[in-house]
């Protein structure tokens, strides 16, 4: 995948600095999405237990940094939910500063496990837990609007409504200007000119009134510290590598292009590490912003990901006072739509649901069930995946057979044909299939159609020449293709009793 183009030419920055229409795409598109990164970052950083102004910053150095360190052209990065969870405890139990310093070494490990090759780990997570994680993320989406719709006045609900309509029929009508944006602007108008009185972006937090500077963590350089900081680096460094990958392999599947995951690794580590030196909370591929920016308005290349940021530090430090008035109503409006539009509801058809295998619709139940149930997308893919092993380990070890085989010449000689693919789930069974005691003394296991995969399949033929042995009988394996035979070569009779 390193070495796949990372977009088609007609979506290079070089094309859409040349077109107007292009450009103007993803300059609107950069808008819409800093108008929706603003609410986000502010609630993020109450769940992280830290002043609003470090979600914002972390959301701006996150963006800008990443549309020119990423290997995923147009995918948004920001201030997310799942490592707010993750660096709370070190926020609350030990300060802000021991919170910078986590972001920093996670970014440090990110960078490294992007250069290890980390982004490998794609080729391992089946399409069923990429469909759960869509479907789960889409839920996640929606359930973090609701607080915005319970005890509210209710002309929140009608602006909702109408902010919906706009988003489902403009785009019939026209898509020269993204319908989130067109939703946002009216709304707005509205509730100023009427005088409405409805929750705003400014009652979700104080805005900042300056740009962010470069600073230190005041925290001690010693052993004591990495001790405190390691182990949340270390959760927020797999939790973020881990969000965005999946983020831009889905990015990849709308825009049918490719992209660089290895370059994404290590990208979103040294954006993390740029964030924590000008004082932001860190962060990660956001799967929502993302949508709107390559879905809803339409955006392709790093443009969009850059003004995105830019245009956030102008609202917030330059016209706080605009956007402070920007209902709550019309980005849920805009959230809501997302989440409609990520949700995969191909998957939850009856008419596929009943084509689908059941261990494939386990895996994606499975996934979205946890993802849900802990608001963290990395426990839910990790989930899926083991689930995902589990079942096809158990399949797999269905596929198993041996054939005792009568018609040999000799008749002190005894033939079995053993086929399939032989490891530890499905050759556990395999010593119970041999008559020790009625076999003649020349015992032949014909494993031509069979394949040896691990150590505990030769454990097994260990044991079947034991016990053949134990009764005077001589046991000779033939047919084995090269690799088995390697494997056999190397640790047959070298494993020990029991093992």
């Amino acid at each position: 995948m390193t070495g796949a183009p990372e977009a088609d030419e007609s979506y290079s920055v070089l094309a859409a600095l040349k077109s107007p229409r292009r450009l103007k795409t993803e300059v609107l598109a950069g808008l819409v999405v800093a108008l929706a990164l603003i609410p986000e970052a502010i609630a993020f950083s109450i769940i992280a237990g830290v002043d609003p102004r470090l979600g914002l910053f972390a959301s701006f150095t996150m963006a800008v940094s990443i549309a020119f360190l990423g290997g995923r052209p147009a995918m948004i990065s920001a201030a997310t939910g799942a490592v707010a969870l993750v660096v709370a405890p070190v926020a609350r139990d030990h300060g802000v500063d021991y919170l910078i310093a986590t972001v920093i070494l996670a970014g440090v490990i990110q960078v490294a496990l992007g250069l290890l090759g980390i982004a490998k780990i794609m080729r391992f997570i089946p399409r069923s837990v990429m469909v759960g994680f869509v479907n789960a993320l889409a839920i996640l989406i929606f359930l973090s609007q609701l607080p915005h719709l319970q005890d509210v006045p209710w002309m929140v609900y009608p602006l909702v409504a109408v902010g919906i309509a706009i988003m489902v029929l403009m785009p019939r009508w026209t898509k020269v200007v993204p319908a989130p944006l067109v939703a946002i602007v009216l709304l707005t108008a509205a509730t100023v000119t009427a005088a409405i009185n409805v929750p705003t972006v400014g009652d979700e937090g104080e805005l900042p009134g300056s740009l962010p500077s470069l600073l230190f963590p005041d925290v001690p350089l010693n052993l004591e510290t990495l001790q405190i900081i390691a182990p949340f680096a270390l959760a927020m460094a797999l939790v973020g590598i881990l969000e965005s990958l999946l983020t831009a392999k889905l990015v990849d599947d709308v825009t049918d292009t490719h992209s660089n995951k290895t370059r994404e690794a290590w990208g979103q580590g040294a954006a993390n590490v740029i964030t924590g030196f000008f004082g932001g909370m860190g962060g990660c591929a956001m799967i929502g912003q993302t949508m709107i920016n390559v879905k809803a308005s339409g955006a392709r290349t790093r443009i969009s990901t850059f003004l995105a940021g830019v245009f956030l530090l102008i609202l917030v430090v330059g016209l706080g006072d605009v956007v402070a008035i920007i209902p709550m109503a019309a980005l849920v409006a805009v959230m809501v739509m997302v989440a409609i539009g990520t949700f995969d509801w191909h998957s939850v058809r009856p008419a596929t649901l009943k084509r689908m295998p059941r261990s494939e619709t386990a895996v994606m139940l499975a996934t979205v069930v946890v993802t849900v149930w802990t608001h963290n997308l990395a426990y839910g893919v990790i989930v899926g995946v083991l689930v995902a092993m589990v079942l096809f380990a158990r399949r797999v070890a269905h596929f198993t057979t041996v054939t005792r085989l009568d018609g040999s010449d000799a008749d002190d000689q005894r033939v079995y044909a053993v086929e399939g693919e032989l490891f530890f789930a499905s050759s556990n069974g395999l010593v119970y299939q041999f008559d020790y005691a009625g076999d003649p003394k020349d015992i032949v296991i014909d494993m031509t159609k069979a394949h040896v995969w691990d150590a505990s399949t030769v454990a097994t033929l260990d044991a079947i020449r034991t016990k053949y042995e134990a009764k005077g009988k001589t046991v000779t394996i033939v047919g084995a293709n090269p690799d088995t035979t390697e494997r056999l070569d190397r640790l047959a009779g070298r494993l020990g009793a029991g093992h």
